[in-house]
């Protein structure tokens, strides 16, 4: 058995491999994108990998998958999860037969997300088993062992580690890669995977009655488990459970629920031999609310009387002071504030030095002024927020639908959307072709930068490689925007003021849809591929100090005695010389 330091999402991968896993699918989210990501890099196991255009189409295709009987794989964040629910709720009836795996990976504190959602919420929803891990072995261990449950009770497992699970680092005792071959064969029974609804009453029965054996099963596997010390206990999930073992005091019984559903018989044993229980999990009170429906007499806190918080992240301070509230002692010392130390500069998230969005919403902005209205999707170009350009933001895909609500309930301003080029692809397609065929008036920027960029550079269909690197015909964003019913297209270079200022002052005086792709090579992928351009310059003799450059918010351009001056990080885009009132920003020249 080989030790390995590594992250989560590596371990978690790993796992895979040694569950002999045939099938992987996924869309890009942080914080799952690094299992794919690793998957398609390794050389141990040859096997079908692929990142679809969303987490909808990629959930079927694994399930397509594992109805022919090999081990598949989808994976994605929790907000993917709402994409993928419509298959997901049939799935669970339909079952399966090879292994098959949803991995969902929830982000307390929203780090890199809009909402907090917890899927274990969704599987309760599905009744399928959830696998909740608390630590990086114990997502490695869950997820080798994820398949062969899926396969017991011929059911979708859904796989849930949360952000501190996937990003943090450990050792890791890993096992042998399996080196079995699966070759997937399709069996036709219509009883089972056609959902007429004389099949659905029966198959939903068939759901309901694997519950109990399913409960049962998962503390077998020791997913849950307890040791009584005490009156006083302490109910704990996923890495919750790590911050209560920093802190819990020896005479306090701890029950670690790792997996759902929970066996009530099996924790009401647990439950009745306190007098006091706390609840300590992240997100919903997923736990809590079974433990309340078992309790008899015994106290139960957690976050219903305000004891845990429902939003955020948990740590070992924020732990202790839930057991404080619930009158339990606990280990170590916290201190209830820890603020930064003064005078330290705030950084807030920011596009890159030479991004073309920046440029792109720069010129937008010039043209459609503060009477535009804005609405943007999820991506890089969120950060479009800092430059007065993005109004709105809900969910992959919806700034083009939201713009077209704003168009066709009346507003007379202009409508101008963002969103990128794989978000496009996921779900903005079906927007455009709505906002085309519904007459909307508004101008729809898909800003190209050829990657996903935002959650890792994952490629998509507009970039001409497979997750595989196998070269692909890259997908035209032209013929597809006519094709959805829009007559003006245009394409342009972020780094072409000029000729920006143009183009969207043209698709300002056109009345219907109007879709301009802002087309450029992400700066950071651009910089792996090689490209050089010259850095810039400014000449202090000529240089006013106005100001104008350092509005347009660059992080290569600083402001020091008075004169602009740029920096190291100038990736050469040249648009800041474009906009200098003064002329003086100019192209290094090497002598």
């Amino acid at each position: 058995m080989a030790v390995r330091y590594m992250l989560g999402n590596e371990a978690i991968a790993h796992a895979c491999v040694e569950a002999g896993i045939d099938f992987a699918s996924g869309y890009p989210g942080t914080p799952s994108s690094e299992v794919v990501d690793t998957l398609r890099r390794q050389k141990v196991r040859d096997f079908y990998i692929e990142w679809s255009v969303n987490e909808k189409v990629a959930f079927e295709n694994a399930l397509g998958a594992a109805w022919t009987g090999v081990r598949s794989l989808v994976t994605m964040k929790h907000v993917g999860l709402n994409v993928a629910a419509d298959p997901l709720m049939t799935s669970a009836y339909t079952g399966v037969k090879g292994g098959f795996i949803i991995l969902s990976a929830d982000d307390p504190y929203a780090h890199s997300s809009q909402n907090e959602q917890d899927s274990r919420v969704y599987a309760h929803f599905a009744r399928i088993p959830c696998l909740d891990p608390a630590g990086v072995q114990e997502a490695h261990d869950m997820m080798a062992a994820a398949f062969s449950l899926s396969e017991e009770f011929s059911l979708p497992v859904l796989f849930r580690p949360t952000t501190r699970v996937c990003h943090s680092k450990s050792d890791v005792e890993l096992g042998e890669p399996a080196d079995d071959r699966r070759k997937g064969i399709f069996e036709k029974d219509p009883k089972q995977y056609v959902v007429i609804p004389a099949h659905t009453r029966i198959l939903h029965k068939k759901l309901n009655e694997k519950q109990a054996a399913l409960a049962k099963r998962l503390v077998e596997l020791g997913f849950n488990r307890y040791e009584i010390k005490g009156k006083t206990g302490i109910i704990t999930s996923g890495i919750a459970s790590e911050y209560v073992n920093e802190i819990v005091p020896g005479d306090v019984s701890v029950a670690k629920i790792g997996a759902y559903p929970i066996d009530e018989e099996w924790l009401a044993g647990f439950v009745s031999k306190h007098e006091t229980i706390l609840v300590v999990e992240e997100c919903a009170p997923v736990v809590e609310e079974v433990v309340r429906q078992v309790a008899c007499g015994t106290v139960v806190h957690g976050k219903k009387d305000g004891c845990v918080p429902y939003e955020g992240e948990l740590d070992p301070a924020s732990t202790a002071a839930a057991f404080e509230k619930a009158g339990i002692p606990y280990n170590g010392e916290f201190p209830e504030d820890i603020s930064p130390a003064e005078g330290l500069p705030p950084r807030p998230p920011i596009l890159c030095a030479g991004c073309g969005h920046r440029a792109t919403f720069y010129a937008m902005k010039k043209v459609f002024g503060n009477k535009g209205i804005y609405p943007s999707d999820i991506g890089c170009y969120t950060l479009g927020l800092q430059l007065g350009a993005v109004d709105t933001t809900i969910c992959m895909g919806a700034s083009i639908t939201i713009g077209s609500g704003i168009s066709n309930a009346g507003d007379e301003n202009p409508v101008v959307c963002t969103i990128g080029d794989s978000t496009f692809l996921h779900t903005g397609i079906q927007g455009l072709i709505n906002a085309a065929y519904n007459g909307a008036n508004m101008t729809v920027v898909i800003l190209d930068n050829r990657i996903t960029a935002m959650t890792g550079h994952q490629p998509n269909p507009n970039t001409g490689v497979t997750a595989m690197g196998d070269p692909s015909p890259a997908i035209s964003l032209e013929a597809l925007c006519r094709t959805c019913g829009v007559s003006f297209v245009e394409t342009i270079d972020p780094y072409d003021y000029v000729t920006m200022i143009e183009t969207f002052k043209r698709a300002k005086e056109t009345a219907g849809v109007k879709v301009i792709i802002s087309r450029q090579p992400c700066v950071i992928d651009a910089r792996r591929r090689g490209i050089k351009r010259k850095h810039y310059f400014v000449d202090t003799e000529t240089c006013t100090g106005c100001g104008v450059c350092v509005k347009y918010g660059c992080p290569a351009i600083e402001f020091i005695d008075g004169k602009a001056s740029i920096n190291s990080l100038c990736s050469g885009c040249g648009v800041c010389a474009d906009i200098c009132p003064q002329g003086a920003i100019r192209p290094e020249v090497k002598r």
